[in-house]
């Protein structure tokens, strides 16, 4: 259940990452969108000018496509459930000190699936006034596989783009290398500096994933009762802490901001928000020769016998949120007339 969640949770999250969901809330909030919003209920004008990748992995889950049968990818509640690390409402999201809503884990439109899935579960409902429940316990494994992959990885990755250096690198990862031989072996079994990042980074993630499978196991109790307030990381004993510490601090004033790095999510913000500014008001319309063209653009998939303004803007979404940077950036070129679709 954990392995199918770790690889599907991330489904959601446009081109860019959050270059992407911050472009497309801030088409409703600031652009050419805000003209939407008298057409949808409070809650419905939430989940889209505070656009979720997490929530959005949930739809992708759960919501079939046009053509494409009834089951969508047919996950079982369990993992479904574990994906869910924000199991609430967007308009009962983004509370400070609070883990599972820090974020929200569904849209309006996937209410009605998120209340079968916790209903069949039994998970803790909090609250009358918006749908909000307590994690499922699995949630938490999750979320630690999820960080734990990603933080050890970019440092990997900033080794081979130059941000870190070798040194660098070693520094960061051999505090969870747990071996009195990994000098002699850096030095005696290898030449190339990446396969020895790559022996550390092995390492790393084989110690963190035990200690924090160890976690899990002494706070189950919290973690049944939906109490547990920490994510698995933060629980991670000295001194590991400390350096699971200087990986996140070393990848937020390094990494993060490295300039290639902020370069690709400035021009990802301008495409996302410059495909949206074409495809929303072509669906929603449909009613002039050009919007015509751009509608047939987009796959029959995402297209949607709803006539609300919600649903269809939703339909786009799925579709350019559902596209690769390079699709993305192709795409936006083509359609602006900065090049040229080839023939082949």
């Amino acid at each position: 259940i954990v392995a199918a969640a770790s690889l599907a949770h991330d489904l959601g999250n446009p081109a860019f990452g959050h270059s992407g969901e911050a472009a497309i809330s801030r088409y409703f909030t600031d652009g050419d969108g805000k003209v939407y919003q008298d057409e949808m209920n409070d809650a419905q004008w939430h989940d889209l000018t505070n656009f979720e990748g997490n929530a959005n992995a949930i739809r992708i889950l759960t919501h079939p496509l046009k053509g494409k049968g009834n089951d969508a990818y047919a996950l079982t509640y369990s993992t479904l459930a574990s994906i869910a690390k924000y199991p609430c409402a967007s308009i009962a999201g983004k509370q400070k000190g609070i883990l599972h809503r820090k974020k929200y884990g569904f849209f309006q439109s996937e209410e009605e699936s998120f209340r079968k899935i916790a209903n069949e579960l039994g998970l803790e409902k909090e609250g009358n006034e918006h749908l909000i429940y307590k994690r499922h316990p699995l949630v938490f494994l999750v979320e630690a596989a999820d960080d734990i992959c990603y933080s050890i990885i970019d440092l990997e990755d900033a080794h081979r783009l130059k941000i870190l250096s070798y040194d660098e690198v070693k520094g960061f990862l051999l505090p969870f290398a747990n071996s009195k031989t990994i000098e002699g072996r850096l030095k005696n079994d290898y030449e190339d500096d990446d396969a020895k990042i790559g022996l550390l980074r092995a390492k790393a993630i084989n110690t963190l994933t035990k200690i924090c499978a160890e976690i899990f196991y002494n706070e189950q109790d919290a973690l049944l009762k939906g109490s547990l307030n920490r994510s698995l990381t933060d629980l991670i004993p000295e001194p590991y802490l400390s350096a699971w510490k200087a990986i996140e601090s070393v990848s937020v004033e390094k990494i993060y901001n490295f300039s290639s790095v902020i370069q690709k999510e400035v021009a990802g913000y301008k495409i996302m928000a410059g495909l949206l500014e074409e495809f929303v008001p072509a669906l929603i319309h449909n009613n002039t020769h050009y919007y015509k063209k751009l509608v047939k653009l987009i796959p029959k998939q995402y297209h949607t016998d709803l006539t609300d303004i919600y649903s269809r803007t939703q339909s786009v979404l799925d579709f350019v949120s559902g596209m690769t940077d390079l699709y993305a950036v192709d795409l936006y070129r083509n359609i602006k007339g900065i090049s040229f679709p080839s023939e082949t």
